[in-house]
């Protein structure tokens, strides 16, 4: 007979617990917090007591490939636990991967900068003379002074500053690891100073944005005199016979700014317009979007009259190399062991070579175009030194929206050299030049060999140089097309030898129309003359006195500050004084 249970006794046999349930206990171990778990699937087979082989990419992934890696990859993920050895893996320490060789190696500390042997083009400014530093007197001459273009060995120009990066004569390929590229911090092109107030911050997204239609513009006056066109200048680009080597010469060329151009001073008092300018300044402004080094300009408002000023130092009067490269070239600083490839040596480069290119392609034994009135800026009792190939054009373009509010701008353009067409009309010239320095160099932006593939591949040189060289094309069109050139003559000139600096060759010229160039390379003008309209607006609102507008040195950014009336004065004085005392 089968013994009998009461269900009472059943319960009272039962643990008790504080909370009145029964069961077994809770588990309060800890010991395997934090551990990984791997899950499994009940189908899996083991086959090992361990599997070192699944992770052998570094940080759980696998490098090889192949169909066997295919498989890995992606057939076995299907399967419910698959491709979980990562959570076994060991994490290497974030410091080691930073970890790098001191290079011991030793580099020379004497920079080779300077153009060559003896001459130079001599750059003069307007008013009392002395000066020794560059600005508005000239590309490098003081305010009022004048001094020979540096063309020894030594001296060192400071203005395009890049701070962190790496290279060295080489460099890594071009566009490798290109995310991976620390950030270029540089200097402003001028000290802001604590008593400068800000007043707007512009970004280069806003201004791509603006759009402006306008006239062609008409010519006020014209000042100067031209030398023809040497057309044996124009053999093929790239072959042997096209080859020749740049001279150096003595010439005087002016360029003061517009505040100190008696010209533009005397069509302000006339009421002819207002604002004023000149075509280096307003082109740097028109082509703000493309640029990538840091500039700045001085607008001085004096009643209904807007004037845009270069500042001493100015470096918008000196022409930058590969600004737009993917990997522009390094300063020294960042570890560019070949200082003739930094980027101020190339800017002083690239300016000896255009002003030398543009005496070296006209014919100076023939007859001149003589303008109505004669150069401006000449004084035949003072200068001795011959004057070189140039016209001043002032040219006048309606910014006005409405007729009701009317705002005219004048330019001071400028024209190098002239040539007969075939029906016997008389069409000005640009001239320009582009340099190459080192198609192996860090910094070369991935440009082809010139001396090999001018000839037989033009437009791959061309397009290269619109690519890695895009604010500087893009300055040249603007002037080109504001002083109503017919042509635009585009020199290559290149390095005797790639370690030499001072020795050039002339390896061709080749002709353009500025529009048709413009369009090329996708130039709007209407763009810029919105952001001159937009920047003119801006001051107008602003009581009169001296603003300057920055181009932040490492942002796509322009800021505009206002400045005390007397700024930059202080440093014309000492340049003058030390001027006097040398």
């Amino acid at each position: 007979m089968a013994p009998s249970f009461q269900l009472s006794a059943l319960i009272a046999s039962l643990p008790e617990s504080e909370d009145g349930a029964w069961g077994p206990p809770a588990s309060t171990d800890s010991s395997l917090n934090e551990v990984p778990y791997a899950p499994y699937s009940k189908a899996d087979k083991l086959g090992r007591m361990a599997d070192w082989t699944q992770d052998s990419g570094k940080d759980g992934r696998d490098n090889r490939g192949g169909r066997q890696g295919y498989n890995r990859n992606y057939r076995d993920q299907q399967v419910y636990g698959a491709g979980t050895s990562s959570l076994f893996s060991y994490q290497h320490a974030e410091d080691e991967a930073s970890f790098s060789v001191v290079d011991n190696t030793r580099t020379s500390t004497k920079p080779r900068m300077g153009f060559g042997r003896g001459g130079g083009t001599i750059f003069r400014g307007r008013g009392s003379r002395g000066g020794t530093q560059s600005g508005r007197g000239g590309a490098t001459s003081g305010r009022g002074g004048f001094q020979r273009t540096q063309t020894g060995r030594g001296g060192h120009d400071s203005r395009f500053d890049s701070r962190g990066g790496r290279g060295g004569r080489g460099g890594r390929r071009f566009g490798w690891k290109d995310w991976d590229k620390p950030q270029r911090n540089r200097d402003a092109s001028v000290i802001i100073k604590p008593e400068w107030k800000m007043l707007e911050e512009i970004d280069f997204n806003r201004l791509a944005k603006l759009n402006l239609e306008t006239d062609e513009g008409e010519d006020i006056e014209s000042y100067g005199f031209l030398h023809y066109y040497d057309r044996s200048n124009d053999k093929a680009a790239g072959a042997k016979t096209a080859e020749r080597r740049l001279a150096v010469q003595d010439r005087l060329f002016f360029n003061p700014t517009a505040s100190d151009d008696p010209v533009i001073q005397d069509l302000a008092q006339k009421d002819e317009a207002t604002i004023f300018a000149t075509d280096s300044v307003l082109s740097m402004l028109m082509c703000a979007p493309r640029s990538v080094y840091p500039w700045d300009i001085v607008i001085v408002r004096e009643g209904n009259k807007i004037f845009l000023d270069k500042r001493e130092g100015s470096q918008i009067d000196y022409v930058s190399v590969n600004e737009n490269a993917t990997d522009p070239p390094l300063d020294v600083s960042e570890g560019n062991k070949d200082a003739m490839n930094a980027p101020q040596a190339l800017s002083m480069e690239a300016t000896f070579i255009n002003q030398n290119f543009a005496i070296q392609t006209v014919n100076e034994t023939a007859s001149k175009y003589e303008f109505p009135q004669p150069n401006p800026f000449y004084n035949s009792e003072e200068d001795s030194e011959p004057l070189g190939s140039k016209a001043y054009k002032y040219r006048r373009f309606d910014l006005s929206l409405n007729e009701e509010e009317p705002m005219h701008l004048i330019v001071r353009t400028e024209v190098d050299a002239v040539v007969k067409a075939g029906s016997g009309e008389e069409q000005f010239l640009t001239i320009k030049a582009l340099n190459e320095f080192d198609d192996r160099a860090q910094g070369s932006g991935g440009a082809l060999n010139w001396r090999q593939k001018l000839g037989s591949q033009l437009g791959a040189v061309v397009a290269t140089e619109m690519k890695n060289n895009s604010c500087k094309l893009a300055r040249w069109t603007t002037q080109s097309i504001l002083a109503k050139a017919h042509q635009m003559k585009l020199g290559f000139v290149s390095r005797a030898t790639p370690k030499d600096n001072n020795r050039h060759v002339i390896l061709g010229v080749v002709s353009f129309k500025p529009r048709e160039f413009a369009s090329q390379m996708n130039l709007n003008l209407n763009n810029g003359w919105g952001i001159v309209r937009t920047i003119v607006d801006m001051c107008m609102q602003m009581p009169e006195g001296k603003y300057v507008l920055v181009k932040d040195p490492n942002k796509p950014v322009l800021r505009l500050y206002e400045v005390p009336v007397n700024t930059f004065e202080d440093e014309e004085e000492d340049v003058q004084v030390q001027g006097s005392k040398e």
